[in-house]
């Protein structure tokens, strides 16, 4: 398993630390510290990648096996220099950023006339968000936009600046994040004067800073406040930040200044991808906030400039800022070469004696590429040999046209064994602790909504990377428990309690469990029982996911989310991005019976721990949606399908039952 652990301070410099360590024993553990976003994420994609390749081997039969079964462990408590030998010496299982599953995305025209009402950010997400986002102004290059969907908003407006940046994501991502005063006096007018409080977790942390108002409004006396950042990254390598207003007893009120509140916002940075032929790298960075000022409508009319001495402005120029700084420095949007490494340790074999005399007590190992010279040449050869296989990609932006975009149903009779007549599953038998909702406007309740509120892998996805709408789903939601537990629970699905025990229970032919293990205090469990109609057709993709291993389950188990209603804030922190959840979090599975049991631990990780800590907060004002589905990875497996969904309907806490009650 490996994991961010964020940022750290080490030795007054500022480091991101990646976490690996066995599941089955996890006091064998390593940590690996980068100075930047950018490296720490090639350090994931290449333990990822040579995962995916040991599973590959391993399936490729015995022999294979014994090979990897033989391989020396890497000695984690070794010199450095030994360990930095060993990262070189994995050079040949992938030179990261390059290999055959690089996407060379090429924007396309699209015929047709599809017209829709709604805007769909379709290329940034797998859940449909309905947003009327209007430009209403163009300030140094940078769009502001408001969101007027909501016409009940009231005096307060949902707006974003955003920006088409010269850089990486994990460029753009390291100088907001930055608080060097010096770096920071180049490109933001507000909170250019910070000091770190204090840091929780390596993804949140807390700031005080300070502002002369002279420059801002009409304001004598000086500014100070404290808000606090939390960030994480997102499986699709975009980056988001939540800032929050916030007060700590390490900065009281400080004489000779004013506290004032900075606005609640949200710094979204994902990578852009370059044309065909283009070696730039450019990143788009949206910053949005919600402004309550009556000044804002005046000036998106261009009538009133009171506006542009607001704190809410300040923080829209921030993107202007940030453009132009790295624009200005080059060596900012520098590129380190790729990191190498290799499969194989028996180009490493060394003798101990060449180390002897270094002696280095470190906290870390160096997340650094080996750079030998000697080796450049055969690496460049290995890579024009590479390129050749290379089949270009082409994407489709289909935004215009996504209301042509056929839905995609299950094949019933493909997933599930159609020599088996077909159980009539009434969900009336079964009931659990939080109830099914009578109409949209109950709450503390759940209920099931179709599946075209998402968007999921076409037949020709492969080709084209096209996504479709989703249909119904293929298994039925029949209950869903919300239970309160001590500690996090595995294993629901063999307590008295739960409806896979009962009479009716074990007369379906297969009930899909999904354990969500939320952590708080209490801890709860919120549990999804999902039925179908027939048993599992064994050699169907639902078939090899309910009986592969867990490594193949932890490769393919996906899950939409999508706030429908909610604060904002809420909704930017959860996105609406598909996730892995066996890449995410640490996910167990028990299959007995006629049912499989999915054991989802949130609080495994430290990003997913701090989100959900998030939507506890607004939890009874949030209506929530959830696709579940299996990732479809080959053509004969393509379209995808819905297994289940479920929407939550600003659910109590309080109202959960204790499981042992």
């Amino acid at each position: 398993m490996v994991e961010e652990l964020g940022r750290r301070k080490v030795n007054d410099g500022d480091l991101y630390v990646i976490q690996f360590y066995n599941r089955l024993d996890e006091s064998k553990k390593g940590e690996i510290a980068c100075p930047t976003a950018g490296e720490a994420r090639k350090w994931m994609e290449a333990f990822d990648h040579a995962k995916q390749q040991a599973e590959y081997e391993l399936s490729r039969g015995g022999s294979t096996r014994n090979k990897l079964n033989m391989e020396a462990d890497i000695d984690l408590d070794g010199h450095r220099p030994r360990v930095r030998r060993y990262a070189h010496g994995l050079k040949n299982l992938i030179r990261i950023g390059k290999g055959p599953e690089m996407l060379l995305r090429q924007t396309s025209n699209l015929g047709g006339s599809g017209t829709s009402n709604r805007y769909f950010e379709g290329e940034f997400g797998d859940a449909i968000e309905a947003h009327e986002w209007k430009c209403v102004r163009t300030v140094n290059g940078i769009r502001i936009f408001e969101d007027v969907a909501d016409s009940k908003r009231g005096k307060g407006a949902l707006v974003k600046a955003v920006g088409l940046v010269d850089a990486s994501a994990d460029t753009a991502f390291d100088v907001i994040l930055n608080l060097e005063r010096r770096k920071r006096y180049e490109w933001d007018m507000l909170t250019a004067d910070l000091e770190l409080i204090d840091s929780y977790d390596g993804h949140y942390d807390v700031v005080y800073g300070t502002y002369d108002p002279k420059y801002l409004t009409r304001w004598q006396s000086k500014r100070d406040f404290v808000f606090t950042r939390q960030w994480f990254r997102g499986q699709d390598g975009a980056y988001t930040i939540l800032q929050l207003p916030a007060a700590h007893k390490k900065r009281p009120s400080r004489s000779g200044y004013r506290r004032t509140s900075i606005s609640p916002s949200t710094w979204e940075v994902r990578s852009l991808n370059s044309p065909m032929g283009s070696n730039t790298t450019k990143c788009l960075v949206t910053h949005m906030l919600e402004i309550r000022s009556s000044g804002w409508l005046r000036w998106k009319k261009n009538s009133s400039s009171k506006f542009e001495q607001t704190i809410p402005y300040a923080l829209l120029s921030q993107v202007a800022g940030l453009k132009e700084y790295i624009g200005a420095n080059p060596s900012l949007s520098f590129e380190s070469s790729a990191t190498v490494v290799q499969s194989k340790l028996s180009d490493v074999s060394t003798s101990s004696s060449e180390f002897e005399d270094l002696e280095v007590q470190d906290e870390f190992y160096d997340a650094i590429a080996g750079d030998s010279t000697s080796s450049s040449e055969d690496e460049e050869s290995e890579d024009d040999t590479e390129n050749k296989k290379i089949k270009l990609k082409n994407v489709s932006w289909a935004i215009s046209s996504l209301a042509l975009k056929r839905a995609s149903a299950p094949d019933v009779n493909k997933e599930l064994d159609p020599t088996v007549p077909p159980v009539h599953v009434d969900a009336s038998q079964f009931s659990g602790s939080l109830h099914k909702g009578r109409d949209e406007t109950d709450s503390n309740c759940w209920t099931c909504p179709s599946g075209t509120g998402f968007m999921i892998r076409g037949k020709t996805y492969l080709k084209d990377n096209a996504k479709i709408m989703g249909s119904d789903p293929l298994l039925k939601l029949i209950a869903v428990d919300w239970f309160k537990v001590d500690t996090a629970t595995d294993k629901i699905a063999l307590h008295p309690r739960s409806l896979v025990q009962s009479d009716a229970g074990k007369k379906l032919p297969f009930i899909l469990v999904i354990n969500l293990e939320v952590p708080a205090k209490p801890n709860y469990s919120l549990v999804l029982y999902y039925a179908a109609e027939r048993p599992v057709n064994k050699n169907s993709l639902l078939g090899r996911f309910v009986d592969g291993t867990d490594m193949f389950r932890d490769a393919r188990f996906k899950l939409i989310p999508s706030i429908v209603e909610g604060y904002w804030m809420v909704k930017r922190a959860v996105g609406t991005k598909a996730c892995l959840l066996g890449k995410a979090v640490t996910c167990k599975y028990f299959r007995q019976d006629n049912f499989l049991e999915i054991d989802v631990d949130i609080g495994s990780s430290s990003v997913a721990r701090s989100v959900i800590g998030l939507v506890l907060g607004y939890v009874t004002s949030l209506v929530v949606d959830l696709a579940i589905l299996i990732e479809a990875k080959e053509e004969a497996e393509l379209p995808e399908y819905i297994l289940g969904t479920v929407r939550l309907n600003r659910v109590k806490p309080e109202s959960a039952v204790p499981l042992n009650a």
